[in-house]
């Protein structure tokens, strides 16, 4: 045999070699689905549980859940309907399944998934649905958990909480929340969480709830989210109906989040201190659209973009709950309807940006308000600057309070064009009480009113 004849050979050999190499996997025996999914897991089947079984396995899961613990193993449920309730999570647990596929559903009782005390838990590609039975907490209630992850997960038809973590540490991305009856994402005395890139839609009460029992200290982070359709069924005047709602939690950054038609306001920041609201889009607010309000201190407000809504932005309550400090630039807002009038004779808000205290607002701009720039309302006015805004298409550019005991502001360098009434008046209230200020020919004391532009 030639030397080339023996190449050649040696070449078709290398080259069956390897195909069979490639082909070895499909010969050899079957793994189990556990094992090709994720390497280590406890398959869920293996210690008893059987998808598509009709009768409730909430004890068989709660079974495998304490052995997979017992080993340190993450427990895997293949796809399928598995029909639970009751299930109390060990302090260890990690629960993987196949997004869309392995979906646990609700059989009804006292509760669905709970854990107290946890010090690690996992859920990554489960659906949890709740069959729109009635549910006293959430489909999954946690109370103290040191390290959460939820990730790539569903929580739908939930007769009340799509997830509710207590004194919880960790994060709750990727994930979705639809036809949720209360709150889709309640966080209540957080650790510092992270909620991020989950979509959360046709809620009863509000989409992502951050919330504490007396101011203090929060430190989360909501970013990224997709929030849509939140009614208020529960009612009141403002608690319920929103997209993302901060109840006295200090500290929390809430940023590129997309908020569309709440019942009330797309981003509420309540009694809630040194918060930053960010970069986000706000779209169909049926009341304002960004609230930052009663006993609040430090705020920054920047870079938001706000279409449709009963007013833009409001920084209020100085008089009776000391609401103050912070800053209000780089928005862009339009389209602000305004309301009807209160049962207390105060009209609807109609403004663009309104602010009262200590506050600096600049570099705004507003189209197609009742009021461009609300600065102060009555007495409720003190240090406020309102600096290089563009207001365009409104009845008002700004209205500035000079109301007795209303303090000091700065109106400078604005430009104001196709206000219909006038482009800076005085205010008492809801009524116009000087002339034309435009211009800085009439002294108003303690206003300081220069460089402005009406066109």
């Amino acid at each position: 045999m030639s030397q080339a004849s023996r190449r050649r050979i040696s070449r078709r050999a290398f080259a069956g070699g390897a195909l069979s190499a490639l082909a070895l996997p499909v010969l050899a025996p079957r793994r189990t689905a556990a094992a090709s999914f994720f390497s280590g897991a406890l398959d869920a089947t293996e210690a008893g549980l059987r998808p598509g079984a009709v009768e409730d396995q909430g004890a068989a899961l709660s079974k495998a859940l304490v052995e997979a613990a017992a080993t340190g193993q993450p427990l895997y449920l293949p796809p399928g309907r598995y029909a639970l309730a009751n299930v109390t999570l060990p302090a260890h647990a990690h629960i993987l399944g196949v997004p869309g596929e392995s979906r646990l559903v609700f059989a009804g009782g006292d509760f669905m998934l709970r854990t107290e005390h946890s010090r690690r838990l996992r859920l990554d590609g489960l659906t949890l649905d709740g069959g729109a039975l009635p549910l006293t907490s959430a489909l999954l209630d946690a109370d103290g958990a040191d390290d959460i992850a939820v990730d790539d997960c569903e929580f739908v038809a939930s007769g009340g909480a799509g997830v509710r973590l207590q004194g919880a540490a960790g994060r709750v991305t990727n994930s979705r929340f639809d036809l949720i009856g209360t709150i889709g994402v309640y966080l209540r005395q957080s650790n510092g969480m992270e909620v991020s890139g989950n979509t959360v839609t046709n809620c009863g009460d509000t989409g992502i709830l951050v919330a504490r029992d007396a101011e203090s200290e929060d430190g989360s982070i909501v970013r990224g989210n997709r929030v849509s359709n939140i009614r208020a069924d529960s009612g009141g005047t403002g608690q319920n109906g929103n997209g993302i709602n901060l109840d006295k939690a200090n500290g929390v950054i809430v940023a590129d989040n997309r908020v569309d038609r709440c019942a009330f306001t797309a981003i509420r920041c309540f009694s809630s201190d040194s918060v930053a609201v960010t970069g986000n889009v706000a779209t169909n607010s049926v009341d304002m659209a960004i609230y930052v309000e009663f006993a609040w201190e430090g705020a920054v407000v920047a870079d938001n973009f706000i279409d449709g809504g009963n007013g833009g932005i409001s920084m209020t309550n100085f008089e009776t709950y000391g609401g103050r400090l912070g800053t209000c630039s780089g928005n862009v807002i339009r389209n602000v309807w305004g309301g009807p009038t209160f049962p207390d004779g105060n009209p609807g808000t109609r403004a663009g940006i309104g602010v009262e205290a200590d506050i600096a607002v600049t570099g705004n701009v507003v189209e197609d308000a009742d009021w461009g720039l609300l600065l102060g309302w009555g007495p409720n006015l003190r240090d406020v600057t309102a600096t290089g805004n563009v207001i365009r298409r409104t009845k008002i550019g700004v209205a500035v309070s000079v109301a007795e005991g209303a303090g000091p502001a700065l109106i400078a360098n604005n430009l104001i064009t196709e206000a219909e009434r006038g482009a800076i008046l005085g205010m008492r209230w809801a009524d116009v009480a000087t002339e034309e200020l435009v211009d800085a020919t009439v002294d108003v004391p303690g206003i300081t009113i220069e460089g402005n532009r009406k066109a």
